[in-house]
């Protein structure tokens, strides 16, 4: 707004808007006309061939279903000084936006608006379920995007990508069908997050533990035969005793002298009589409770790990609606809840449960559903990671991608070292629906970035695509590519990947470092052949002023918009700027954002004080581009232009640290 005012050869402008202000800042009467301003202007925008020197950041897709938090608030605030002060300084700097199509979360929203009109997706069939989505889409998917432009975020809106645009799409397809014919992709069975409630795998990131209120349950299994003339029990303990049912083995510590002398022997599961051996296995705490533990390989994920070392039976009690199965036996239809009950109800008959003690221990519940999600033994796709970690853990430890603070480089190179096969697939119908056709007459996979009409192996016209979409994660692996024309590479490469791969800098939580940074880096070594970017800053969570973490059911959520409503965006961000800490968590107060409302009110009477200053003051014919003559200048305006130039020179410093 002063630009356009100094801009004027109207000599009284200045005097008269001077006049014209309030002499209270008002930020909504004047950050959204600035906004406006700037972007028809076109003051955003980056040039995909430029003689400037590049700079680029590819913004953390938001969920397309989300609203604006005070993590996002934060996260873009960062990104948003770091491109001005790039652009500012000359640089051909670009800030790519986009959303993430949040296959749960949108497939969810959505069903729940179907429900009111008592319709589940089912009844309507994929096709139309999915157009319902797109319907939705369209209406309130840019929401998200009209609160970034209140926050200020001065990104590339012309740029602006969705994971399931066709050329993300694209780019999705090519990667599945490299990576299956390289053999990193395949279908197999292998436990995963399960959520009942929505009959779909989760990633890691969609499980919320929290501290619950149970039992722990301390049951005995009859040793089989006589030991030492009598029957002996062996006493395990278990917080979920409904699992002993697909129980195949009880595991002891090899060195513990109570149970050497067992080890080889069986017994038998009480209430269905299975029998199973006593194995011995150094994973066994043997100072820990009575030192025997029940292994439900199909249940729980380090007894899986048993599993697959001692090659035991995998017993899954469960069905897609986590409801006790056949194998559950006389508990079979049963809830999870209730054949809990009833199994501690028959143990205490048969004098086989020694106690039960309350015991407060974490749980892991679906973020979407809310339902405790179980440890499910399933047909998925999965992607071998070990093989795609190696240079993703080198080019970390080389230097070649820094990380700032330094401390999160040990915690990328712990996850890298310890990773394991990606679950990719969801059973789901919004996503990337995965490009797999199975044969009738062969049962074998034909995979290709084109729909057949054949397969491949014997030329069956009976072939039919995989019902399962893919993990959100998996478009967003691709994101520093994708959504800069990739697949096209070498000649036909788009010039905006030229330019602007390898992007700069990348900022976001530390939570997510595993599921999005690493496979970003994996996947950009594999198909760029290079890094996606150079620095990664990880910034800290939101938290109150308590230091609590904000969340709906503890009443502490703050709504970033409401308070660039009270204060204006200028306040919001400069709290986040002025008490940021590398790494660090931050503690929003609401007081302290009064405070820097009423910093912005200073600078409005300052400008005020100084356009009235101005009233006789002529502005040269270049404008805001003229360069003043040192003969004209009195001492005290060189003190200024000195001090000015002191200042730059320090922000800069501190903007390189």
């Amino acid at each position: 707004m002063s630009t356009e005012n100094i801009s004027s050869n109207d000599n009284s402008n200045a005097n008269t808007n001077a006049k014209n202000m309030s002499d209270r800042y008002s930020p909504a009467d004047v950050e959204s006309k600035i906004y406006q301003w700037w972007e028809q202007n076109g003051y955003f925008k980056a040039l995909d061939q430029s003689n400037k020197p590049p700079f680029s950041i590819i913004l953390p897709p938001p969920n397309v279903t989300g609203f604006l938090h005070l993590g996002h608030a934060l996260d873009h605030t960062i990104q948003d000084l770091l491109i001005r002060w790039k652009r500012m300084s000359g640089y051909n700097a670009m800030w790519l936006p986009g959303t993430d199509h949040a296959g749960i979360a949108t497939q969810s929203v959505v069903e729940k608006e179907l429900k009111k009109k008592t319709i589940t997706r089912h009844q309507l069939g994929r096709e139309k379920f999915v157009d319902e989505i797109w319907k939705w889409k369209n209406e309130y998917g840019d929401r998200i995007y009209n609160q970034m432009r209140r926050l200020g975020d001065s990104c590339d809106w012309d740029r602006a990508a969705f994971t399931l645009d066709e050329g993300v799409s694209k780019a999705v397809r090519k990667v599945f069908v490299s990576l299956y014919k390289k053999n990193t992709i395949y279908k197999g069975q292998r436990l995963i997050n399960w959520s009942g409630p929505l009959e779909t795998a989760i990633s890691d990131l969609e499980v919320e533990y929290q501290q619950v209120k149970g039992a722990m349950y301390h049951i005995k299994y009859p040793i089989d035969g006589k030991v030492d003339g009598t029957v002996e029990f062996l006493t395990i303990a278990t917080t979920r005793p409904e699992t002993m049912l697909g129980d195949t083995a009880v595991c002891v510590h090899p060195d513990d002298p109570r149970y050497k002398s067992l080890i080889g022997k069986t017994v038998t599961v009480p209430l269905i009589n299975r029998k199973i051996k006593i194995i011995a296995d150094t994973y066994v705490d043997q100072t820990f409770g009575s030192g025997v533990v029940k292994i439900t390989p199909a249940h729980d994920f380090n007894d899986y790990k048993i599993g697959k070392t001692h090659n035991l039976e995998f017993i899954n009690i469960l069905d897609k609606r986590t409801i006790l199965n056949e194998n559950a036996g006389p508990y079979a239809g049963l809830k999870v809840t209730d054949a809990r009950k009833k199994v501690i109800e028959d143990l205490k008959k048969l004098e086989l449960l020694v106690k039960e003690e309350p015991h407060m221990h974490s749980v892991g519940h679906c973020s979407r559903s809310g339902a405790v999600v179980e440890p499910f033994l399933s047909e998925q796709w999965f992607m071998k990671m070990t093989e795609l970690a190696t240079p993703a853990k080198r080019v970390v430890e080389s230097g070649t991608i820094r990380f700032e603070p330094e401390l999160w480089t040990k915690t990328y190179l712990h996850w890298m070292n310890n990773i394991e096969d990606w679950c990719i697939s969801r059973q789901l119908w919004w996503g990337h629906r995965i490009p797999a056709w199975q044969c009738e007459d062969c049962t074998k996979f034909t995979v290709s970035e084109v729909d057949p009409t054949v397969c491949e192996h014997c030329n069956s016209k009976k072939i039919a695509q995989d019902e399962d979409v893919l993990d959100t994660w998996f478009s967003s692996a691709l994101w520093p590519y994708s959504t800069m024309g990739w697949p096209a590479e070498d000649e036909h490469a788009t010039e905006a990947q030229k330019t602007f791969y390898p992007t700069t800098y990348l900022v976001t939580g530390h939570d997510i470092i595993f599921f999005w940074v690493a496979r970003m880096i994996m996947m950009g070594l594999e198909f760029k052949k290079d890094v996606p970017f150079r620095t990664v800053y990880i910034h800290g969570l939101v938290r109150d002023a308590q230091g609590r973490k904000m969340s709906k059911s503890l009443g502490n959520s703050v709504d970033p918009i409401e308070m660039i409503d009270k204060h204006g965006a200028d306040a919001l961000r400069f709290s986040f700027l002025a008490h940021l800490f590398s790494g660090k968590d931050f503690k929003f107060s609401e007081q302290r954002l009064e405070g820097y409302r009423n910093f912005m009110n200073k600078i409005w009477n300052a400008t005020r004080y100084s356009l009235a200053a101005l009233q006789d003051f002529k502005v040269p014919a270049d404008g805001v581009k003229a360069l003043p003559q040192k003969a004209n200048l009195s001492v005290f305006d060189q003190w200024l232009i000195f001090k000015l130039a002191q200042v730059e020179k320090t922000v800069e410093e501190a903007m390189e640290q």
